[in-house]
């Protein structure tokens, strides 16, 4: 009996989050699709292609919103439930609310693997195949190479750039000119650089060796311009953003970022709270259990999903700021990422705890 109820429990909580995260799929690639008409027409790039780029895209759409659909979802399965009365029927069989949040617990171990596989082996190399496809189709008379940096083309220039730092911010930039028989006329360092709206790079801490036919000359500027044809669109294909790398590549990152004696904060906080997100799909199809046998068990669907959302975007946006806010007051990377789902855990158990 019991392996019955649990295996129904456990179907209602992943088929009810499977419909939310269609729904809000569909909404994502409608939005997602409506925003690239401005691009539509560039270059190469057509309805067909943006199209394409929606579809690679939506796996990390799907990484980002299955904690909110878990949690909509198991608020509507055992809402249903409750307001159905099987949930009372379940209780006067002698079932503990206890034994009904391991069961839902279990469903959330479920859609916790899921959000790993789409997360780690899916959505990363698909969204890098669609910036790819989208970039290359825009700009499609420049080149790109680079796993680790980002070599870029442009006429007699190439530029490598080691990091993104921030919108438009890059470290660790090089700038290489050749003549018109390819040989190498000069190398440029800057420690840092920004580009705006019109492509102009701005280079911060400059050094530029100068190579003639008997000598090399070194300058060395403050700051200086650089005028090139390469966007920040265009260079983000292959500059490590920390959302865009898989959990083994952020660790593989982190290593490389220590050895070199460079900040890896950003990237240890993202690494841990890509673990920490994943957890916590299995903890918050849980609090859903305390609304079921609560003051929700009569309302509908409407209200329960409007609760589910509400509860999702805090938690979402708690996690942020304080990813966003960790970097700015030198908190301990392992701290800032996991502190939310913490925070969830102790919520969950304590208003489990108290369902009578």
């Amino acid at each position: 009996m019991t392996s019955i109820l649990s295996r129904y429990v456990i179907k209602a909580v992943l088929g009810n989050t499977a419909l939310v995260m269609l729904v809000l799929l569909a909404l994502s690639g409608l939005y997602l699709f409506i925003t690239q008409q401005d691009d539509i027409g560039v270059g190469t790039f057509s309805v067909e292609d943006a199209f394409m780029f929606v579809g690679l895209t939506l796996p990390k759409y799907a990484f980002d919103l299955l904690p909110i659909a878990a949690l909509i979802g198991s608020l509507l399965a055992l809402g249903n439930l409750g307001r159905t009365l099987e949930l009372v029927v379940v209780r006067a069989a002698g079932v503990s609310t206890m034994r009904i949040a391991l069961w839902t617990f279990m469903a959330g171990l479920i859609l916790m693997i899921f959000t790993a596989v789409i997360g780690e082996l899916v959505a990363p190399p698909m969204e890098q195949y669609g910036r790819k496809l989208k970039t290359f189709a825009k700009f499609n008379d420049y080149s790109m190479a680079g796993n680790n940096s980002a070599w870029a083309k442009d006429g007699d220039m190439m530029i490598s750039v080691r990091q993104q730092s921030a919108d438009n911010r890059y470290g660790g930039v090089y700038v290489f000119h050749f003549d018109a028989q390819r040989r190498l006329r000069s190398v440029g360092h800057a420690n840092n650089a920004s580009i705006d709206e019109n492509n102009k790079w701005q280079l911060e801490n400059y050094v530029e060796s100068s190579i003639n036919d008997e000598f090399v000359t070194t300058r060395k500027e403050p700051e200086t311009e650089l005028q090139t044809h390469l966007s920040p669109e265009f260079l983000g294909l292959a500059v490590l953003e920390a959302d865009a790398l898989t959990g083994r590549g952020l660790r593989t990152y982190i290593q490389h970022l220590r050895s070199n004696g460079l900040d890896s904060r950003t990237y240890e906080t993202a690494f841990w709270a890509r673990i920490a997100r994943t957890v916590a799909v299995s903890i918050i199809v849980v609090l859903a259990v305390p609304f079921a046998f609560g003051p929700m068990r009569s309302t509908g669907t409407g209200a329960r999903t409007v609760v589910g959302i509400m509860i999702g975007v805090v938690f979402f946006l708690l996690a942020r700021m304080l990813e966003s806010g960790g970097e700015v007051f030198n908190m301990p990377p392992v701290m800032v990422a996991w502190l939310p789902t913490l925070l969830l855990a102790i919520i969950t158990t304590i208003a489990v705890s108290r369902v009578r």
